[in-house]
């Protein structure tokens, strides 16, 4: 068995133990998000909250960066919806989150009406019918939240963070694993 073998195999198994590690971290994390949804969706409504106040920044900086009184105007215009609606956030999390989730069921909803559209141009090929499996669970979903508003704020946005963090963990949880067995096979 050569040294780069043996190396290789090794690098394997270590990028295989922290693809599993950091899935155990991600699948407790969206176990506790399911469990606690409400607070997993104020978190949410923070963190969004913060991310607008810094591209609200970004665009105040980038308003002076030159390029005529129009491109000023309009950078600063930009600027001052972003860093109005972080604030708003970050000071009003509940109501914040309440809208959130309704921007969330008409975005399902609009989503659930294109794959309906698509399945119509792609209705010929393989597996197009699937799309409008999509299409019934989305459209389900989305107006299942519209339909419970604002009483599905309380669980909508933290359920659906705690399942894409649990499903995102399993995935690095099976890639670790995956890798780990690689290294073995490499290292021999």
């Amino acid at each position: 068995m050569s040294a780069d073998a043996i190396g290789a195999g090794g690098i394997f198994r270590k990028t295989g133990r922290w693809l599993t590690v950091i899935g155990i971290v991600f699948i407790a994390l969206g176990a506790l998000a399911i469990i606690e949804p409400a607070v997993a969706g104020l978190a949410v409504t923070i963190l969004v909250g913060w991310v607008l106040l810094f591209a609200g920044a970004a665009h105040l900086v980038a308003a002076f960066g030159g390029g005529g009184a129009g491109r000023t105007m309009w950078q600063l215009l930009v600027a001052v919806i972003y860093i109005a609606g972080g604030l708003y956030l970050l000071t009003h999390p509940q109501m914040g989150l309440g809208a959130l989730t309704l921007y969330l069921a008409i975005i399902l909803m609009m989503e659930a009406v294109l794959e309906v559209v698509a399945y119509f141009a792609t209705r010929g090929e393989g597996g197009s019918a699937w799309r409008l499996v999509n299409a019934a669970v989305t459209l389900f979903l989305g107006g299942l939240i519209w339909i419970h508003w604002p009483s599905s704020s309380v669980w909508a946005i933290g359920t659906l963070v705690g399942v894409n963090l649990m499903m995102t963990g399993f995935s690095r949880l099976m890639l670790g694993t995956a890798s780990r067995s690689l290294g073995t096979r490499i290292a021999g």
